[in-house]
């Protein structure tokens, strides 16, 4: 049981550390290669900080634990809205862009519907992997488009895009960036491992653990950056991020994980942690409408719901 808990934590240690360094590298390489600092947000950076969770997913799909493969998704998605912007709002209350209620929710809305439709038969097959990838590259490219035609303010925290190019530069960041994927198959595999051991202990489903620790484990990231980018008044990190993710979350993570591999759906899964997938967004819609404005009692609200969504898994 400890052996179990220090792969989980040590898995989890890895993964935040090494997708870290992989969306730096990734990033220098792609301003190397002269690809605009927009362009990088949008897709290079959006990729790279969920690249952890597709290394969890899919090496829990190969293993055979399809209930972590898609409860580490089901988790990040409640925990992205219900938590990370529940715990925001409540010590920085947060304002609600028109575009997030006009595009980016009823996106949201519909990819999440899509997925309880393909989940229906109990299983995500590969060519509803290929419909989540090809939706996911439409999106990406739509962002892309629309992003230009606004002219947007290019934001990149944290990079420097004015940085000299050098053969030597390059070198370096493809080798961390090699590194880096390495670090991130490993605490993946460990991470795995450990959920395993922890779940028998504890005497609990794989997809407990995934929803719960797994989740919140690699949700932590999305909640540190909120928080602190909030509290800087950085407006570049906002809700529409969060959706943004968990629009990724399921087009790329479980998109590209069933195209490799088909996913086994749990009635679990189903009949329960789909509720609180498509609820929580239904919940959001009416918060995010009054006053274009989520609000301390608000956040509130949504971190409570949290709250009850993990009491009530246990």
């Amino acid at each position: 049981m400890i052996l179990g808990w220090l792969q989980l934590i040590g898995g989890l240690a890895i993964l935040i550390i090494g997708g870290e360094f992989l969306v730096r590298s990734a990033v220098k390489l792609a301003l190397y290669l002269r690809i605009s600092a927009m362009v990088v947000g949008l897709t290079v950076v959006s990729f790279g900080t969920s690249f952890p969770e597709l290394v969890v997913s899919l090496n829990a799909a190969l293993d055979g634990y399809a209930d972590i493969s898609i409860g580490n998704v089901v988790g990040s998605n409640v925990a992205n809205l219900a938590l990370v912007l529940g715990l925001t709002a409540i010590l920085f209350p947060l304002p609600v862009k028109r575009s997030t209620v006009a595009t980016d929710w009823p996106a949201m809305l519909i990819v999440t519907l899509l997925l309880i439709l393909f989940s229906l038969d109990g299983e995500l097959q590969m060519w509803e992997g290929g419909v989540f990838v090809f939706l996911l590259l439409a999106y990406n490219f739509w962002v892309i488009r629309d992003a230009r035609k606004v002219r947007k303010k290019e934001v990149l925290d944290d990079v420097d895009t004015d940085f000299k190019r050098s053969s030597a530069d390059m070198i370096r960041s493809g080798i961390l960036m090699v590194i880096s994927i390495a670090a991130l198959i490993f605490g993946a595999d460990l991470l795995v491992d450990g959920a395993v051991v922890v779940a028998k202990g504890f005497g609990v489903s794989e997809r407990v653990i995934a929803v719960s620790i797994i989740a919140f484990g690699t949700s932590a990231p999305e909640l540190a950056t909120s928080l602190i980018a909030v509290y800087r008044k950085e407006t570049a990190i906002s809700i529409g991020n969060l959706i943004g993710s968990n629009i990724f979350n399921i087009l790329g993570i479980l998109g590209i994980t069933a195209f490799v591999k088909p996913i086994g759906v749990s009635e679990d899964v189903l009949h329960f942690d789909y509720y609180w997938v498509m609820g929580i967004p239904l919940l959001l819609y009416p918060i995010l409408l009054s006053r274009m404005r989520v609000t301390r009692m608000e956040g509130v609200i949504l971190f409570a719901t949290y709250v009850a969504y993990i009491f009530m898994l246990f």
